[in-house]
């Protein structure tokens, strides 16, 4: 066996930043991999074996696996955002195909002992989430395929992929796909953020700026589920050590609209604002998580209620902004 219990790549983003803090927690020897500059991570943590690398280069992915046979392999590295960025930058996400090959390949070359992949609800067909009011999505809804363009397509492919490398190759390998994931520590400015870090950003500037008025895309009646960072990690733990082998959804089934989103952001800040509504992004019009499979197989949904995560989500976003506005030293990435 080799020196390292666990990988993780992304590690220096918003859910390999908290999966890495989990896995030190369980006294695991963890490294953490990102090509972003260690000042960059949004979560840098000391005890970790944290590695400068490109995991697009195989050069990158073979130095991320050095002595880590037999480890758990935790694939999050992508080029990714929220609608914002991913409806304007397709070819940006499919070139996460890099990374997912790549990894594939070291990891199955270093001898892993099991491998998780970080896929996307974004997989799923466009037809079946075309009204507000959508019926939540079950896992054998991604075919015939027509996911999203661009990001979803990705997903897709190299969840094909990581099956095929475990029918083919015997490489031990677990995909989640995962509903709107949210919480501190993630991006919340510079039009990567998704929907609950945006309220969260835009309510706390208007607080903090005295203003009275809030934009939202579309006509904000877009219906999504979002799922807070503790239940993700919990999820993807639970299932990467499982012998479930299908792809599975980690996501809440609390289904909201964005401008009900807003207004439970607006209910914490203590505040009522005006919603002017404009052109944007929107994506899908509807998006929910069908739980049926991930009960039956794991015993376990995520369980953390919206209000409870955005209370803690507007805290920690509330206190980038202000440090942002007085000139103080915020989080970025």
């Amino acid at each position: 066996m080799g020196t390292i219990d666990a990988v993780v790549t992304g590690a220096g983003g918003f859910i390999g930043g908290h999966l890495t803090r989990a896995l030190l927690d369980e006294g695991l020897r963890v490294r953490g991999v990102d090509r972003k500059p260690l000042t960059a991570w949004y979560q840098a943590h000391p005890e970790a074996d944290n590695l400068v690398r490109d995991v697009d280069l195989l050069d990158g992915c073979t130095d991320a696996m050095a002595g880590a046979e037999g480890a758990e392999v935790f694939h999050l590295a992508a080029d990714m955002g929220g609608m914002g960025f991913i409806e304007n930058h397709k070819a940006d996400c499919m070139l996460s195909v890099l990374s997912s090959t790549h990894m594939l390949l070291a990891a199955r070359d270093a001898g892993a002992g099991r491998y998780f992949y970080s896929s996307s609800a974004c997989v799923y067909a466009a037809g079946k989430q075309t009204e507000a009011d959508v019926t939540a999505l079950r896992e054998e809804d991604a075919y015939p395929a027509m996911p999203e363009d661009g990001y979803g397509w990705e997903k897709l492919f190299s969840e094909r992929m990581a099956r095929h490398f475990r029918e083919d190759f015997g490489l031990a390998t677990r995909t989640a796909r995962y509903h709107n994931v949210y919480g501190p520590y993630g991006t919340w400015t510079g039009g990567r953020e998704k929907a609950p870090a945006a309220a969260c950003r835009k309510v706390a500037l208007a607080v903090l700026t005295g203003t009275d008025e809030v934009e939202i895309w579309g006509d904000g009646e877009q219906t999504r589920s979002f799922t807070y960072i503790d239940d993700c990690v919990e999820g993807t733990l639970r299932l990467a050590r499982s012998q479930f082998v299908d792809p599975l959804n980690i996501g809440s089934d609390q289904l909201v609209s964005i401008n009900q989103l807003f207004a439970i952001v607006e209910g914490i800040a203590g505040v009522r604002l005006k919603h002017r509504h404009i052109p944007g992004p929107l994506g899908v019009r509807g998006r929910n998580s069908d739980n049926t499979r991930i009960v039956k197989e794991l015993g376990w949904e995520p369980e953390t209620p919206l209000t409870v995560g955005l209370e803690r989500t507007y805290r920690w976003v509330y206190d980038q902004v202000s440090a942002q506005l007085d000139g103080r030293p915020y989080f970025t990435s």
